[in-house]
Order: C-alpha cells, then sequence, then structure tokens
C-alpha cells in the first residue's frame, strides 16, 4: 500500500547503502537530505551493516524501527522524516512502481549490487527498489568505490549507464583545496545532490568564490 509523504517535508528520496567500503558517503548524504528538509526513506544491506561498524564509530542496528530512531538521533530528523525497510520487506512502497520516490541513491553501491541491478535480479528490496526506478524512467544513481574495475564492473556500467542510470564513482577531486577528510566525503556528496537536482552550499561550483581564502571553487568533471 501506497502512504502519502507527510507534506511538512520536501520529496522523499531513496537512499541505499550496501556492502563497499565509503559508508561515510552514504551516511553524509542522509544527514544532508535531513538538514535540507526531505523526507529519506532508508535501506541498509547486511553487508552494509558490517562496513559501517568497520569504518566509522556508528554500529547501526538491522530492525527498522531502532534504526529509524539510531539514524534520526544522529541526522536530528524530526519525527517521520526518516522511513527504514528491511531487505525483504516486500510491501513497501519502494517495491512498486505506483509508490517508489521519484529519485533513489545506492551510496556506496558494492560491484555486487550493481551486477544484480544490471541484470534485473531484484534478488532483495534493494535490486528491486533499483528495479522500479529503471523501469519507471525515475532518476537512479549508483555510486561504486571499488578499484581496479573489471570487464565486468565496466560492462555493467555501460549497460546501465545506457538505461540512463547516473554511475558516480566515489572518486573525489582535490582541486577544491580539501583540508580534511570531511572536505572529500563532501565533494561526492555535493556530485549526488547536483544530479538530484538539490541546492546546497558544501562546496563552491566552478567560477564561484571559494569558500576559504586561496581556495579555488569545484567544477563538475
Amino acid at each position: 500500500m501506497t502512504e502519502r509523504a507527510d507534506a511538512s517535508f520536501k520529496k522523499p528520496i531513496t537512499v541505499a547503502l550496501t556492502g563497499a567500503s565509503g559508508a561515510q558517503y552514504g551516511l553524509r548524504l542522509i544527514d544532508v537530505l535531513i538538514a535540507a528538509g526531505h523526507e529519506v526513506w532508508v535501506m541498509i544491506s547486511k553487508a552494509a551493516h558490517m562496513v559501517i561498524a568497520t569504518e566509522t564509530p556508528f554500529s547501526l542496528p538491522a530492525q527498522p524501527q531502532r534504526l529509524v530512531e539510531a539514524l534520526s538521533e544522529r541526522s536530528r530528523a524530526r519525527p517521520g522524516q526518516i522511513r527504514c525497510f528491511g531487505r525483504e520487506d516486500w510491501m513497501a512502497p519502494v517495491a512498486s512502481g505506483s509508490g517508489a520516490p521519484s529519485a533513489m541513491v545506492v551510496c556506496p553501491c558494492s560491484t555486487g549490487t550493481l551486477s544484480a541491478v544490471a541484470t534485473g535480479a531484484s534478488n532483495n528490496l534493494i535490486e528491486r527498489a533499483a528495479d522500479v526506478a529503471i523501469k519507471e524512467r525515475r532518476t537512479l544513481v549508483l555510486v561504486p568505490r571499488e578499484s581496479p574495475l573489471s570487464p565486468i564492473h565496466l560492462e555493467h556500467m555501460l549497460a546501465l549507464s545506457r538505461l540512463g542510470v547516473v554511475i558516480l564513482p566515489a572518486a573525489p577531486g582535490f582541486y577544491h583545496g580539501p583540508q580534511r577528510i570531511d572536505d572529500l566525503i563532501d565533494f561526492i556528496v555535493a556530485r549526488i545532490l547536483n544530479q538530484l537536482g538539490i541546492e546546497h552550499a558544501l562546496v563552491p561550483r566552478w567560477g564561484e568564490v571559494g569558500n576559504a581564502a586561496n581556495t579555488p571553487a569545484v567544477k563538475d568533471d
């Protein structure tokens, strides 16, 4: 059954975290979307929970309601602003073209998830939600972080790109003069927000004055 988004929030955005390195990108994206007033629908794979516990100070619960509470506390979300779904919650609105939001981001996106999405496997809710985004011609952004890339990975990326999926590798630039790891994370999150059409001030655009003295602005690659 489709549930209407709270009218006090901006349009819902689906964010899925899978088992690639780079959990910080996905968590930061959730924080920024919450701060921008969007409702955020979250899915975290089993492998992603392990990566989050390894790469960050956080150990997030797997149970959806407890996950909502943990993410809401972390992101300072308002009640109802975050919704979380389990890997086999087939009644979740993201599983249907009539209920899914207009945009979805998989960040980080493991090469296993990339493969499943490219082949339409739909073995779990994250893969099904991505499949729905493709079939409904909605915005889908995949953020892989793998190196080096094999021909299998590249062929899957090319196939998805030809379907209109945005392939946005987690490869931060350095020409904006990053001073902290957070600056590198924000570089990628800013690129994702650009693809979603969401205004932000995470990094200055090319041609704009930098936020700090002698710091060049950031251009789109």
